[in-house]
């Protein structure tokens, strides 16, 4: 009779990604021959990660493993050398379920940390760097993931910061956004920080309320709320080019003012954080309540209310299933429907078995972040690629692009096979990639076919105070008017100004078309440095929180140039600057989302991508795994004359 213990191991290898264990296991045992080639997985595009295994196979996989996994458990050691670079290798194509280029081996050792350490870590070992370092000072603006990234890094490097917070704690977007149904789209698994992964995640993709609650744990773990200012806006920062620091005017809740000094500054604002209310005519007029769903009344009940709701992006696919079922009446207002991927498990809970494995099995939860990591990222990338002259149809960029629309087309088509009405006006036109997808478990489309739900496709020609008109002269009353219409996405650190060298104001130099050199630094602009700056967003390839993570171990490396050269400036040429942005203006035109037949909020004004990173996540963490003395100006300023 089995065991208490032995029947808790077998619910969880139940749960268990084999490829991942498998790896596990190579670690535990050191022996490779566990990543078998008649073993190695067959994925499915868009599916939740079968393996095409076989019963069979599966149970002898889960009996073997058992064995290895309860002799560890008795003694809790591992004998085994680290796996060599070939059976890395290995390992990595059997994960992955193909080969993995080889130029991708220093880069996933690295993001796996196998070796315990990082190329993230601070390492300012040296006394005299150690010395130079605490007499620095930077300041950090904002306090949501990226900025409690910089306070981390910096903390570990030994670099004093503070960190300005407007809002009364931190979490930045997981603090503001609480509108029904928030929640990340991307797997939790991956949407942490790579030294603070949580086993604990009740859901693959997590709901607000625990993913501002992981936020606030870590912070309060580095006791990085002793370093934030809350409630308090920089109203404007102004390089002083005599004593080669950052003055920065602060303006306390009470209408205090203060001017503060730093040798350096971080902004870590985001790019989604000013809501983007459209140029209807009318808008403002509406009598009754009107708001948008990152700024959600919470104090208006949506019970028994007739409900318009402008906008079918991300927030509205999220919020739109969650107060229909509410309403006397919903209707929704779409310009071009959203390309839905299916994720069938996009509201499931993380089964208790794949939370102890992730928690009790070394390894296991790398390889798992590891799989997520190439499957959804540089594996899924391929997709979305445009094919040079390609003349198939312009709903899709090419070959590969066209199968990926039809599979995602097919899945909405099944979906309202006994709404045939809806058909045309839930499969995009566009090529998927070309704006941002949005992750389909069905809750979207159930709620459209809803009794009470209209989904309108008329222009909105204008906002009466009494509800919405359409091109087609139609005013459709209602009590409550909800904005899912998005943020001013490109006009990057909107409303902060940021005086440079000779006085030049940095939205007067990037006259709305924002650049920086890979996405945190701008000529004429010393020592200030972006996280989630121009061009460093992603489409279909993977967390946000990766690419912060490069660009604070960048940014970290700048001030150690300042400390361990005594410079009091660092600068990037303009020269590297203007080229590294016209390669990535020209890559980005390779992509959907580059496509001339498509306008999204990836592109600003001009109709430039200011948005998007064009080349593979390996690029970006190789470009930033430290700054090129070269590329930049360093100086030194003299020593005023007592």
């Amino acid at each position: 009779m089995a065991n208490a213990a032995d029947t808790e191991l077998d619910l969880a290898l139940e749960s268990a990604h084999l490829p991942a264990l498998l790896a596990a296991m190579v670690h535990i045992t050191g022996d490779a021959s566990w990543v078998r080639p008649e073993w190695t997985p067959v994925y499915v595009p868009l599916s939740r990660g079968e393996t095409g295994l076989s019963d069979a196979v599966q149970a002898e996989i889960r009996a073997k493993a058992k064995v290895v996994i309860q002799a560890y458990l008795s003694d809790g050691k591992i004998a085994a050398p680290a796996p060599d670079g070939v059976t890395l290798g290995r390992m990595m194509d059997f994960v992955g379920g193909m080969p993995v280029p080889e130029e991708y081996a220093d880069f996933l050792t690295d993001e796996l940390a196998i070796s315990g350490k990082s190329t993230k870590d601070p390492q300012f070992d040296q006394p005299q760097l150690k010395d130079a370092a605490r007499k620095l000072k930077v300041l950090v603006i904002g306090a949501g993931m990226s900025g409690l990234l910089a306070g981390i890094r910096l903390s570990q490097a030994g670099v004093p910061f503070e960190i300005v917070e407007s809002n009364a704690d931190v979490g930045g977007t997981w603090l503001v956004n609480t509108y029904p149904g928030c929640r990340v789209d991307n797997s939790n698994h991956m949407y942490s920080y790579s030294f603070e992964p949580n086993h604990g995640w009740p859901q693959h993709f997590s709901p607000q309320p625990e993913l501002l609650k992981y936020f606030q744990g870590v912070a309060a773990k580095y006791d990085l709320k002793s370093h934030v200012r809350f409630e308090t806006r920089v109203e404007s920062l102004s390089w002083d080019e005599a004593k080669s620091v950052w003055r920065i005017e602060l303006l306390g809740k009470d209408g205090s003012a203060e001017t503060v000094e730093a040798n350096a500054v971080v902004t870590a604002v985001g790019q989604l954080n000013k809501p983007r209310i459209p140029a209807i005519e009318g808008v403002g007029t509406f009598e009754g309540p009107a708001f948008h769903s990152a700024e959600w009344r919470h104090d208006v009940d949506l019970t028994g209310k007739r409900i318009a709701v402008i906008g079918t992006g991300a927030s509205a696919y999220q919020f739109v299933p969650e107060i229909a079922p509410k309403a006397a009446h919903l209707t929704v207002f779409q310009r071009s429907p959203p390309w839905g991927l299916p994720v069938p498990h996009y509201h499931e809970d993380v089964p208790e078995g794949m939370k102890w494995l992730l928690d009790r099995v070394p390894y296991y939860d790398k390889w798992y972040r590891f799989w997520l990591f190439w499957t959804t990222t540089e594996g899924f990338l391929p997709m979305v690629k445009a094919d040079p002259g390609w003349n198939g149809p312009t709903t899709a960029v090419g070959e590969a692009n066209l199968g990926l629309r039809e599979m995602a087309a097919a899945a909405l088509a099944a979906q309202v096979e006994d709404r045939p009405d809806l058909l045309p006006n839930v499969v995009p036109t566009y090529p998927l990639g070309g704006k941002r997808a949005v992750l389909d478990n069905g809750v979207w489309l159930g709620a459209l076919k809803r009794p009470n739900v209209d989904l309108v496709t008329q222009a909105i020609s204008k906002i009466t105070p009494k509800g919405v008109v359409t091109a087609d002269g139609v005013e459709h009353e209602v009590d409550v008017l909800i904005y899912g219409t998005g943020f001013t996405a490109s006009k990057f650190l909107s409303g902060l100004k940021v005086t440079g060298r000779g006085g030049r104001e940095l939205h007067d130099v990037w006259a709305g078309d924002a650049r920086a050199y890979l996405g945190m630094t701008t000529p004429g602009f010393p020592n200030f440095f972006m996280i989630y700056g121009p061009n460093t967003n992603i489409v279909v390839n993977g967390s946000i929180i990766f690419f912060s993570e490069c660009s604070v171990r960048y940014i970290v490396g700048a001030v150690r140039l300042l400390a361990e050269t005594g410079a009091r400036a660092i600068e990037v040429k303009q020269g590297v600057h203007d080229a590294f942005n016209i390669r990535v203006d020209e890559a980005n035109k390779g992509w959907a989302w580059g496509s001339a037949n498509v306008t999204s909020w990836y592109k600003n004004e001009f109709g430039r991508v200011s948005q998007n990173w064009p080349f593979g996540l390996i690029d970006y963490w190789r470009a930033t795994l430290a700054p090129n003395p070269d590329d930049f100006v360093l100086s030194k300023q003299p020593e005023p004359v007592a």
